[in-house]
């Protein structure tokens, strides 16, 4: 198994510890900064993991899926987690779940038809945007609530600027091949 995938495997195996960390006082008032920090790391494999797989081409069938799967498993454990805190709107992190469900069926439909669709660039920023939104949001600083706040909100545009991008472009993908 090569170092992508290992770091992959490695943010999965990281989710359960930073949930534990997020939803239990365990280590007192450290909880959330160690579940800060773990989302910190992990959010950084996930960047690493592709920039180590195409500067060395080790870019290989379990990455393509399991990559943006352990993403999705990241994202949405910290969304769901910060909702059951009240720290962010269900109706939120609905919609945001409900794009990362359309476009893997998209994907998975685009697969079968023997296309890869890349991510965009919209795509990335959402990316970017959600994970420096969750990790204001347990961070939880007064000081700087309202930048956590705008952050918020451009995450949740992005996510449905985004999700419309990718339909437009990707229109094809479900048009019947018979």
């Amino acid at each position: 198994m090569n170092l992508p995938n290992k770091l992959t495997i490695l943010r999965v195996i990281m989710i359960p510890f930073f949930v534990f960390f997020m939803l239990t006082d365990f280590a007192g008032t450290a909880s959330k900064w160690i579940a800060l920090a773990i989302f910190i790391v992990a959010s950084l494999t996930d960047m690493l993991d592709g920039k180590i797989a195409r500067k060395y081409n080790l870019v290989t069938n379990f990455g393509k899926f399991m990559d943006p799967l352990a993403d999705k498993l990241l994202v949405c454990a910290a969304m769901i987690c910060l909702v059951e805190m009240g720290k962010l709107a269900s109706w939120m992190v609905i919609i945001i779940i409900s794009r990362e469900f359309i476009i893997s069926g998209f994907r998975l439909i685009a697969a079968d038809n023997g296309v890869v669709i890349a991510a965009s660039y919209w795509g990335k920023f959402k990316t970017v945007f959600q994970m420096v939104m969750i990790c204001l949001l347990i961070a939880d600083i007064e000081v700087i609530a309202i930048v956590t706040t705008v952050v918020t909100w451009i995450a949740l545009i992005l996510t449905v600027v985004s999700l419309i991008d990718y339909l437009i472009k990707n229109k094809d993908v479900m048009k019947d091949n018979d």
